[in-house]
């Protein structure tokens, strides 16, 4: 095979080919590296290192020759920037965090490494991963002078979906075979849905939180983002698994083979269908798509079900309290006082902390952070914060009364395809945007994205698939059978 076709090969075929020496893991990272070189315009890299890269893959290529390589040897993968890194920079695409190295890399990118990964570099997105399309990066791109949006490499002047823009946006580029991102409302499955490639959030505590920038500690999960249900299984083996001595929120469950129910039937599968995801407000073209992914899946055997979900408006409000509330607690570490940007001659300590965090953080960063101070002030925490977390509670409850019904949940990832770079310039617009992918993540159960079709000015179309706890070899499955008989995950973007 020509060195040229490396990256149309899927993660499984990548690797066999460097695994039965047709390639080398050296040759694979230099033909990715030329492919993000040659894509700067996209704006989706926030740092790559050549020297690194290759240094990385010819270990990989030593480990082959002497039989010591993991299962994913010399696969190119590049991390969302708020994994932290040894070998590149950390930011956070925030200016808080310009030029920052940190001494330990995240336990998502070690377990990935060991498994033979090689690292292309940082992958931008939203500001300290808030944000709903990938416009607020506050650091210059690769080949950049100035902070840019990501665009959308099936339009340019669309978004790719937030806050892991980046990462789906050098999937979709084949920049990379895969690409780590975070999902804390929805934002490993938004932009999968709105550049056309497949990602999924795992059941919160599957994946460790040790080395990922915290924006909301009880919603912030870690998953892959790569072209296939496939893909994204041989991934997701290698990124869970126990971690409880560095993560408090690691769930004690040991790692587990997604890939084995891989291609079992679902004959008879029931797949419920929440009435309130096809309400109005879903766009004409989105539910044409999903429409026609529901009745394929009813050739393959399944059954639909409809099934109620009542407070899925509910989860919006929901959301954005007890998220920025988080958030606001989190961010106070960077003062100015002990890493991250500190403000030129503070006239004293209050000096230091206001101008130090004016100067640093974004419009979007500073506007969570001061909801999240309110609801958590004295007089407010009980009309607002203990009642958003009582209505989350509910949400999760209604799932379960679901399940009794179904054994997984579909619907639209969000109710249009990708929007034009600043069509949601208002902020409650974007939050909007996110009412179909909240409610999953409030629960903090498994959910996915995988492309099914084309909506508007022929812009990609993603199905969500929700899962019970634990059950993402089951959404996996559902995903890959799909997958098996369509080739919408194979689809590729004229611009590249």
């Amino acid at each position: 095979m020509s060195t040229q076709d490396l990256h149309h090969l899927s993660i499984a075929a990548l690797a066999a080919q460097i695994r039965n020496r047709h390639t080398s893991a050296t040759e694979v990272a230099q033909h990715f590296l030329q492919r993000a070189k040659a894509q700067q315009a996209l704006g989706a890299f926030l740092a790559l290192d050549e020297d690194i890269t290759l240094a990385q893959a010819q270990a990989q290529d030593a480990a082959l020759a002497a039989g010591q390589a993991g299962p994913l040897a010399g696969v190119p993968i590049g991390h969302k920037d708020v994994f932290v890194t040894r070998d590149f920079p950390t930011t956070a695409s925030s200016r808080m965090l310009a030029g920052y190295r940190s001494p330990f890399d995240a336990t998502v990118v070690t377990r990935l490494a060991e498994a033979g990964c090689v690292t292309l570099g940082k992958l931008s997105c939203d500001e300290f991963a808030m944000g709903n399309g990938n416009e607020s990066a506050a650091i210059a791109p690769v080949g950049m002078d100035a902070p840019a949006p990501v665009r959308n490499p099936w339009d340019t002047q669309r978004v790719p979906g937030g806050s892991s823009g980046g990462s789906a946006a050098a999937v979709a580029a084949r920049m990379v075979a895969a690409a780590t991102g975070t999902d804390t409302g929805g934002s490993i499955r938004q932009p999968a849905s709105f550049c056309g490639i497949t990602g999924i959030k795992p059941t919160y505590g599957r994946a460790s939180r040790y080395g990922m920038i915290a924006y909301a500690s009880s919603l912030d999960q870690a998953g892959p983002m790569a072209h296939s249900a496939e893909d994204c299984a041989l991934l997701l083996s290698v990124m869970c698994g126990p971690d409880t001595e560095r993560d408090a929120t690691s769930l004690d469950v040991p790692a587990e083979n997604f890939t084995r129910q891989l291609g079992d039937s679902i004959e008879g599968l029931r797949i419920g269908v929440p009435a309130q995801f096809f309400a109005d407000g879903l766009a004409d073209d989105v539910r044409t798509a999903i429409d026609a992914a529901l009745k394929e899946y009813e050739k393959l055997g399944a059954t639909l079900v409809p099934v109620q979900l009542p407070r899925t408006q509910l989860s919006v409000p929901a959301y954005y309290i007890i998220s920025p509330a988080e958030a606001s607690s989190n961010l106070s570490r960077f003062d100015g006082v002990r890493y991250g940007h500190r403000t030129a001659n503070p006239v004293d300590l209050q000096d230091l902390y206001k101008k130090s965090r004016a100067e640093a953080f974004g419009d979007e960063v500073q506007r969570r952070i001061m909801i999240g101070a309110y609801v958590l002030s004295e007089g407010y925490y009980d009309a607002y914060y203990l009642q958003a977390q009582k209505i989350r509670r509910l949400i999760a409850n209604d799932f379960q009364a679901a399940f009794k019904d179904c054994d997984v949940i579909a619907g639209p990832v969000a109710p249009s395809v990708a929007w034009q770079l600043g069509d949601k310039a208002d902020p409650l617009a974007s939050y909007l945007a996110d009412v179909f992918t909240l409610p999953a993540s409030l629960a903090g159960l498994p959910a996915m994205s995988l492309p099914v079709g084309w909506g508007a000015h022929q812009m990609p179309v993603g199905l969500q698939l929700i899962g019970n706890y634990l059950q993402e070899g089951r959404l996996l499955n559902v995903a890959h059978r799909f997958q098996q008989v369509t080739d919408f995950h194979q689809a590729e973007p004229k611009s590249i």
